[in-house]
């Protein structure tokens, strides 16, 4: 079975308004969005706007810390937007463990939340950037540490163009944790020190080897691929771009 596609409408962010760019992924072919939270401050009009378009929400990305303070928060919302699917996808800077027991503990909040909301029929799935693959001072992976505290309670958004950038093998992430991957981000990256669009591309016009990474993205059995870029000079010809690629590889692969 062929993937479906969503977009992350972090990349449109700079691009407004919502209501115009709908439109033009549905006619690109997208199935579906997956919105980030200030998108989601009238959760109700973001519904009716995506229906209008005709297209569903994927999943959508919540704050780490909100959601484990108020799970049930996330599921009333994930009620209204018509997903199963909460993403928490960041910690600032000095949220950031440096050492295993701290990884540890956050795995044990997501675990937590996960289980609060475990009769819900809503599910939580770890956003990776690229801290979580750069070794501790051990030597082990944060995300390791993480996952070992959560069981099978909490899934992974792969974002494979972060887990290069961290110096890290996206095949080897794919197959780590190809039970845990409940979505997938095929995004791309310039080579190291590219400053145009903050060094993001689209996928098939930077380094990562799509056609190599490909049985492995589809032996995780997800269904969408999130398309996502950080900062596009022109994020229609990106959202293009990308889904022309990746259905052409999907047909051929």
């Amino acid at each position: 079975m062929a993937f479906k596609y969503s977009f992350q409408l972090y990349t449109s962010r700079f691009f407004p308004p919502l209501s115009a760019q709908l439109p033009v992924l549905k006619e690109l072919g997208y199935e579906a969005v997956e919105p980030f939270m200030p998108l989601l401050d009238e959760p109700e009009e973001f519904r009716r706007e995506i229906d209008g378009a005709e297209l569903k929400c994927s999943s959508f990305h919540a704050h780490y810390h909100d959601l484990v303070a108020d799970p049930q928060r996330f599921v009333d919302l994930a009620d209204v937007l018509g997903t199963d699917l909460i993403i928490p996808p960041w910690l600032a800077p000095q949220d950031r463990p440096r050492t295993a027991d701290g990884w540890k503990r956050i795995g044990e909040k997501l675990a937590g939340a996960a289980d609060a909301i475990s009769g819900s029929g809503k599910r939580i799935a770890w956003h990776n950037h690229d801290f979580e693959f750069v070794p501790l001072d051990d030597g082990s992976m944060p995300l390791t540490h993480m996952f070992g505290a959560v069981g099978d309670a909490v899934g992974l958004e792969l974002d494979l163009a972060w887990v290069a950038r961290a110096g890290a093998d996206p095949a080897q992430a794919l197959k780590d944790h190809q039970d845990r991957i409940w979505a997938l981000q095929p995004k791309d990256t310039a080579p190291l020190g590219t400053r145009e669009e903050e060094g993001w591309t689209a996928p098939g016009k930077g380094i990562l080897d799509w056609p190599a990474l490909w049985p492995l993205m589809r032996a995780t059995g997800v269904e969408y691929l999130v398309v996502e870029h950080d900062n596009p000079a022109d994020w229609v010809q990106l959202a293009r771009d990308a889904i022309t690629y990746l259905r052409k590889l999907d047909e051929t692969a």
